[in-house]
Formats: C-alpha cells, structure tokens, sequence
C-alpha cells in the first residue's frame, strides 16, 4: 500500500482539498510554491497513463475543478500541470500556480509553511469550489 492510499484511508494525515467517488486531491507537504496540489486517483495505480481512458479523464476533469479553484485563491498567471510518478508509485498529478515557467522546476527549494498556512491555503482553495 502507498502512502498516498494510505492519505485516501485516512490513516496518515493530509490537507485535504476535495475529494468524489473516485478522485483524491490534498496539499503537497513539501510544495514548490504556495497552493502546490496532488490529485490522484483513488485506485491505486502506478503509472498515470495505465488508467483506463474513463478513470483517465475523470482525473483530469476533477483537476480541472482543483486548478481553476487554484487560480482564484492563489496569485499566479496560471496553474501548471506536471505528471512525473517517480516518487511515490501511485499515479498522481501536480497542479502548480506559476508566475513563471521556473515555478515548474522540480529542482527548486521546497517551501517551508506552517501548518497554519497549509489549513488555510486548503481551505480557500476548497471553498473556491463550490
């Protein structure tokens, strides 16, 4: 079991964002900029693109929601979409606000927020959902 089924279960904790029948989105703890998500699906499934066309592209609509969520709450010119799967073998996506293209470089610093701003951050951008 990975650590993000085991985020999904309940037994590790997660600044939660949204969640359906099939979709899971929370907070990266170690985030490149402000409001950096992880949307996976709920199934667990190494590699992205093993998904079945469906589950595929009910994982992009609901980042979809996440991601204009992002932009409303986060100052960013947009939200980038990263697909990577090196860390942790469980299919996921990052969905990051980005001033520039360098915002993007998984090379970067990570942030250090407290766990203040992460409650925050994840409530603004889950009541921006509705």
């Amino acid at each position: 079991m990975t650590i993000f089924s085991r985020i999904i279960k309940g037994e590790i904790p997660c600044y939660k964002i949204a969640e359906n029948e099939h979709c899971f989105a929370f907070l990266d703890i170690n985030p490149m900029v402000k409001g950096h998500v992880l949307v996976i699906p709920k199934r667990e499934v190494d590699y992205l693109f093993d998904l079945p066309d469906d589950e595929l592209a009910e994982l992009q609509l609901f980042a979809k929601r996440i991601a204009v969520a992002q932009k409303k709450v986060i100052p960013c010119q947009r939200v980038g979409q990263a697909v990577l799967g090196m860390e942790v073998p469980h299919a996921h996506i990052h969905l990051i606000p980005m001033q520039s293209e360098k915002d993007m470089l998984f090379s970067n610093p990570k942030l250090s927020l407290s766990e203040d701003e992460f409650r925050q951050i994840a409530a603004a951008i889950s009541a921006a959902m509705e």
